[in-house]
């Protein structure tokens, strides 16, 4: 029973997409909305300066001075009726004072802030005119400064004329914008989220068919994935899913026929061996010969398993990682030194040559590969006669030969001598030892041949001819590819 993870540990691509785009979007609202806040209100003030410097030049037309420059002595008759004209509505109120250079009051509300500061190097309006902003009767205010020369049949003087506005309006008008921007902008960011859902479940509708296409299969149905109305991105997952069905359905394939062959291949020797301890227990044959004839067939029984289980090993291999670094000359000198006793048993006349052959593969393969092979060449050479085993290297392969002075195999055996359970001699193998060597050889890339040796017109010998590719050893030079 497969586990899949949580629904709450997996992540939404949805919420992904919404989080990862609406968060800048708010941001960037956010943002905008403040500097439009604050854009607005300078345009308001811009607006409404205005107001205030003809409410200025509106008092300075109001002015008489009698006698000159600091002896100077100015009068104001300015009826508080006469800012009422530039009050734009009943929320916003307007304070006024003139005074002279020094400060001191002659119109107007005394508790206004006296003016402090200079004219601007470049002012707004062509006036000696100042806008500023500060705090009267604890409410914030706008006020615009107006320094008007004045002069009359009897003096000539200067005065200062302030001109404050409360600052009701201007905020009033400038939260209308904001709020009205804010909706707009709230929209706009609702607008993107239901489009940016749409379209999510719009493109992972494909997602959702192919989850249902494979969750609508059998369990034993690995065919490839066709989806060809899948979008673009899909094709390397659908791709690399056909890849992974592929190695499932082929490890599957493999599991069954190891489970049929050997089923089928071990119910004979052990009906064989059930047979003969029922035989031997009723005394039809001399309990030497009787053991002697268990023993055999309990070999053969050990050599089938084993080979079996040698030949699912090498796909397991087969499925791992990447193979370490293994030297193909060491293995095979020391296999040959393993079956020496053999060699010496028979007599033969053995010679070996190896080069330097490092390649990618477990060293498990590579010894089974020439055990199997030089066993077969020394079963198969006539005593007295003569074995060699060469390894030679081109730069880019390593080519073994093994050469024996045997029979030979015959024509009609070697179209299937590397299918299991093809054994030339039923009586002394399995037939699963060049099964073996040819998946092996396969797994490493290389291909293994058996060749009849003619001399004279005859058949003079065996030759197992095995090249593999090589591999760079460490520090060394990379191997060369044509």
């Amino acid at each position: 029973m497969s586990r899949s993870a949580p629904r709450s540990a997996a992540r939404s691509l949805r919420r992904q997409l919404l989080v990862g785009i609406l968060v800048p979007v708010i941001a960037f609202v956010v943002f905008n909305t403040l500097s439009l806040y604050r854009e607005t209100l300078d345009s308001l003030h811009t607006a409404y300066d205005r107001t205030l410097l003809a409410s200025t030049k509106s008092i300075s037309e109001q002015l008489d001075v009698s006698g000159y420059d600091d002896a100077a002595i100015l009068r104001a008759i300015v009826p508080y009726s006469a800012l009422e004209t530039f009050e734009a509505d009943n929320q916003s109120r307007m304070f006024y004072r003139v005074s002279n250079l020094h400060g001191e009051l002659v119109s107007g509300f005394a508790e206004l802030p006296v003016w402090r500061g200079r004219i601007p190097a470049r002012p707004p309006y062509s006036a000696l005119v100042d806008f500023y902003d500060d705090e009267f009767r604890g409410q914030p205010v706008r006020v615009a400064v107006l320094l008007q020369p004045v002069s009359s049949p009897n003096g000539r003087g200067m005065a200062v004329i302030q001109v404050a506005e409360t600052l009701e309006l201007r905020q009033a008008l400038a939260l209308q914008m904001l709020w009205a921007t804010v909706a707009r902008q709230a929209l706009l960011v609702a607008v993107i989220a239901l489009i940016v859902v749409l379209v999510v479940q719009r493109a992972t509708r494909p997602v959702r068919q192919l989850s249902a296409h494979l969750q609508a299969r059998s369990e034993e149905e690995l065919s490839p994935i066709s989806a060809p109305s899948a979008p673009r991105e899909l094709q390397p997952l659908i791709d690399a899913t056909n890849g992974v069905m592929q190695r499932l359905a082929y490890l599957l394939e493999h599991q069954k026929r190891f489970v049929r062959d050997a089923s089928h291949q071990l119910r004979t020797p052990l009906a064989v061996l059930k047979t003969q301890v029922q035989s031997a227990l009723r005394g039809d044959a001399p309990p030497d010969q009787a053991l002697r004839e268990i023993g055999d067939t309990v070999d053969r029984a050990t050599q089938l398993a084993n080979q079996m289980l040698a030949l699912a090993k090498v796909e397991q291999l087969r499925q791992q990682s990447t193979p370490p670094l293994t030297r193909l000359d060491t293995v095979l000198r020391e296999v040959a030194l393993d079956l020496s006793p053999l060699v010496a048993q028979n007599d033969l006349d053995f010679g070996i040559h190896t080069d330097a052959a490092p390649m990618q593969a477990h060293e498990w393969m590579l010894r089974e590969l020439t055990r199997n092979l030089l066993h077969n060449a020394v079963r198969h050479a006539p005593p007295g006669s003569t074995l060699t085993v060469d390894l030679r290297t081109d730069g880019r392969h390593a080519a073994l030969t093994i050469a024996d002075q045997g029979p030979g195999i015959d024509a009609e055996l070697a179209t299937r001598l590397f299918q299991p359970f093809s054994a030339g001699d039923i009586r002394t193998g399995s037939g699963l030892g060049l099964a073996i060597c040819q998946e092996i050889v396969q797994a490493l890339g290389g291909s293994i041949t058996l060749t009849n040796r003619q001399q004279g017109g005859r058949t003079a010998g065996l030759d197992a001819v095995v090249r593999v590719p090589l591999a760079a050893e460490p520090g060394g030079p990379p191997p060369v590819h044509a």
